[in-house]
């Protein structure tokens, strides 16, 4: 029987694919609609092994007709384990993967698309195969718990098989070993477990009641001794204090270029995948943080006495790739971020400002920097990068001495420990004016 060794390594790669399903926390199901429409009962459960890889095997079963006598037949039995390489995050977009295949097959007197595999149409093949496939696909989140996923690939592989005169007859007239090439085209609806997080918002509003305990007084014959035992702090106050973005529009700063966004210990940050511009709520901490910027403003535009004046917003990218590209990136993130933010809330355009840092290389820097002095392990390298950048103006320039020190190697170390974080729209403050209603 063909494929032995192939059949021992899927073997292996299911023992430890069921012992990662196990201990995952993310697991997904899947089903082929093509292939549903040939009429084969088909499922695929995939497993998150790390940010960027998946792993997952993919079954397909046809057992009619059951009648060997019956003129045209497509038994089969097909399993294919897969490997995904995904660009932005497991089940977000693009994605690349490699699978193995086997089937067993008894086909006869089937019609296949495109002229292909003539053979089967006025005979009867009765066989395995095994073949190595790639394939690019892209999914797109529809929800909390699904996906739609496309993919398209080939595959090479060996069949060995015997031939018969029909497809009801018993009549062999030979046996073929063969190589041969197969497309592998994919539609697959996606069920996530256990789905992307929940945005949940609170709408209360807290009052903290403060416990002032009294001085000691001298007792005065004449006047009696009033004592203030509680203060009672306002929602606005403790708002202001809990959430250190907002500030009142007498302590105005306008965003500053030439200093790091990352320094500010109280802007909130939403990333973005390389080269991205639409807001990924799955991806980072993104959901979290665009909770909060919704909770907090929803609850400072609620305040009756309070007018928001000002929301600072500032988009950003990192510095690879064309410098004019980036900077129609980093203004596209900033405009992303305002748009989310007045889908929810009713925020008018006179109340943003919208910056466009460009390449950030201020928080580049000043990452190198931090990097250095807690004792980085390519400390020597990035004192080079810091050299480049003080010395060389033109950020083209720049760019491309950076990628070429030490051969490359400095900038995959930078690419991958560093740049994700100038990929972001900041939130930096929001600033509003006490309103005092006169009588």
């Amino acid at each position: 029987m063909l494929g032995g060794r192939l059949l021992k390594t899927i073997k292996i790669f299911l023992f430890a694919l069921v012992t990662q399903i196990a201990q995952a926390q993310k697991v997904t199901i899947s089903n082929n609609l093509l292939y549903d429409a040939w009429l084969t009962p088909n499922l695929r459960v995939g497993v998150k092994l790390s940010p960027h890889w998946s792993a997952g095997v993919t079954a397909g079963y046809r057992p009619w007709p059951t009648d060997d006598h019956q003129e045209k037949k497509w038994k089969h039995l097909l399993i294919s384990p897969d490997l995904r390489y995904w660009t932005d995050s497991v089940n977000v977009h693009h994605f690349f993967g490699v699978n193995l295949i086997y089937a067993h097959f008894n086909i006869a007197n089937v019609k296949f698309p495109f002229g292909l595999y003539k053979g089967f149409r006025n005979e009867r093949r009765q066989g395995d195969l095994g073949a190595l496939g790639v394939y690019y696909g892209y999914s797109w989140p529809l929800g909390r718990h699904w996906n739609i996923e496309a993919l398209a690939g080939a595959a090479v592989g060996y069949a060995k098989y015997d031939r018969y005169e029909c497809g009801k007859c018993g009549d062999k007239i030979g046996n073929v070993s063969r190589w041969f090439v197969i497309p592998q085209a994919a539609l697959n609806i996606v069920f996530n477990i256990p789905g992307r997080p929940k945005r949940e918002l609170t709408k209360e509003q807290v009052e903290i009641p403060v416990t002032v305990e009294p001085e000691p007084q001298v007792p005065v014959e004449s006047e009696p001794v009033v004592v203030e035992k509680t203060v009672k702090e306002r929602p606005l106050d403790v708002l202001v204090r809990e959430n250190p973005f907002l500030a009142s529009v007498s302590d105005y700063k306008p965003y500053d270029p030439s200093q790091p966004v990352r320094r500010d210990p109280h802007a909130l940050f939403v990333y973005f995948p390389k080269s991205e511009v639409k807001i990924q709520p799955e991806w980072r901490d993104n959901q979290k943080t665009l909770d909060r910027i919704i909770d907090v403003t929803q609850k400072l535009h609620a305040e009756g006495d309070v007018r928001i004046c000002k929301i600072q917003i500032v988009g950003l990218a990192s510095f690879d790739g064309p410098q004019k590209l980036n900077e129609s990136i980093a203004k596209q993130r900033a405009w992303a971020l305002k748009r989310y933010v007045q889908e929810i809330l009713p925020i008018g355009d006179d109340q943003f400002e919208v910056n466009f840092g460009g390449e950030d290389w201020a928080d580049f820097r000043n990452q190198i920097e931090e990097a250095i002095a807690h004792g980085d392990a390519k400390s020597a390298e990035l004192h080079q990068v810091l050299d480049i950048i003080s010395s060389e103006q033109n950020l083209a320039r720049r760019e491309q001495k950076i990628k070429k020190l030490n051969g490359g190697r400095t900038y995959k170390y930078i690419r991958d420990h560093h740049l994700a974080d100038q990929r972001n729209s900041g939130y930096l403050r929001v600033y509003f004016d006490e309103v005092k209603n006169e009588k």
